[in-house]
């Protein structure tokens, strides 16, 4: 019956687009990350310089993401997400013919590899605007299954950078980038119904609010970690144990799910300012991603290991899981409750 329910009450094609253009923007945001051994290599990279190119799209992609909120608010979520997606195709084939000869150039790549990190703005409100209340939590539980394209270039990149060469690996990747393009032009669709654009005033004012910073922590813990180790990933196990990418995948896994459900709670919680919120708690979690690939690279170089960087970030996740226990009373015995209510309804 849930399931009836959900697809009679929005736009499928709309939601699939979402999915599509999320996915593949969260594979080429991190894909420094997967090629950064190869690109080391060749421009005799430090390790702090390794860190900070891995970690440069994330924090781009952390805030371009307030600055897509503003696009979408304006020009609606479909047209802000096109003209992300064309900035981005435009940069990888600038890098493609014309190659990555200098750190400097890597960290200019990584400034416009942000833009795929800020499809979080536009993408989630593309599918969430279609459904009602009720459905929202599922539909940008889709949506944001995208987040899984960062696991594609872990995957993928590497192996590609192998036979083909790293710089020709923004050149493969236009190609699934361009047929996502062409379908989400096709199927995306803005919903009828769409909010008063947002005033900054009202970003501060929602910061009053002490459950949006619990939310932006848990974010940019369950996700900053969760992008963090994808870009991270390549460059520490080459350093440790050569080019495998088996291990961490339960802990993966688990911030995978976490950041997920932290989406499923952020609607119930802020269902009148789920645009603004999406924007903040978007933007801590890249803020997150952006300090764990940077402490390892900064660790690395002045311990020679990794493991301060890895033990700063567990103590922030326990500190998260402390806090969680701490608000969940609450929350269940407050907004949670009537949600519970109407679900048993």
């Amino acid at each position: 019956m849930f399931k009836s329910d959900f697809l009679k009450a929005g736009h499928t094609p709309t939601l699939l687009a979402a999915f599509l253009y999320f996915d593949l923007a969260f594979m080429v945001w991190v894909m420094l990350g997967p090629l950064g051994v190869q690109i080391a290599a060749d421009l005799n990279l430090t390790h702090t310089q390794k860190g900070l190119m891995v970690a440069t799209p994330v924090l781009a992609g952390a805030l371009l993401r307030l600055v897509m909120g503003v696009l979408v608010d304006h020009l609606k979520p479909k047209k802000a997400g096109a003209i992300g997606q064309i900035i981005v195709i435009v940069a990888l084939f600038v890098a493609w013919q014309h190659g990555i000869h200098s750190y400097e150039q890597a960290l200019l790549l990584g400034l416009f590899l942000g833009v795929a990190g800020a499809s979080f703005a536009a993408a989630l409100p593309l599918a969430s605007r279609w459904y009602p209340p009720q459905h929202q939590g599922t539909a940008m539980g889709i949506a944001g299954a995208g987040n899984s394209g960062t696991a594609l270039a872990a995957l993928i990149a590497p192996s590609l950078a192998i036979a083909y060469g790293w710089s020709n690996v923004f050149g493969l990747a236009l190609i699934p980038l361009i047929l996502v393009f062409v379908l989400y032009l096709v199927m995306a669709k803005d919903a009828p119904e769409c909010p008063a654009p947002k005033s900054l005033t009202e970003y501060f004012t929602i910061l009053k609010d002490k459950d949006a910073w619990w939310f932006m922590f848990f974010y940019s813990v369950t996700f900053g970690g969760f992008v963090g180790l994808a870009s991270s990933l390549t460059i520490y196990f080459n350093t440790q144990y050569g080019l495998a990418l088996a291990g961490f995948v339960a802990a993966m896994l688990c911030l995978g799910m976490g950041n997920g459900a932290v989406f499923q709670l952020v609607p119930q919680r802020f269902r009148k300012e789920i645009g603004v919120m999406t924007g903040l708690v978007g933007m801590a979690g890249g803020v997150g991603g952006f300090y764990l690939a940077s402490s390892l690279g900064y660790s690395k170089q002045a311990t020679g290991s990794y493991q301060a960087g890895f033990l700063i970030f567990a103590a922030l996740a326990v500190f998260a899981l402390i806090g969680l226990t701490g608000v969940k009373n609450r929350w269940r015995t407050t907004w949670g409750a009537s949600h519970l209510t109407a679900a048993k309804i």
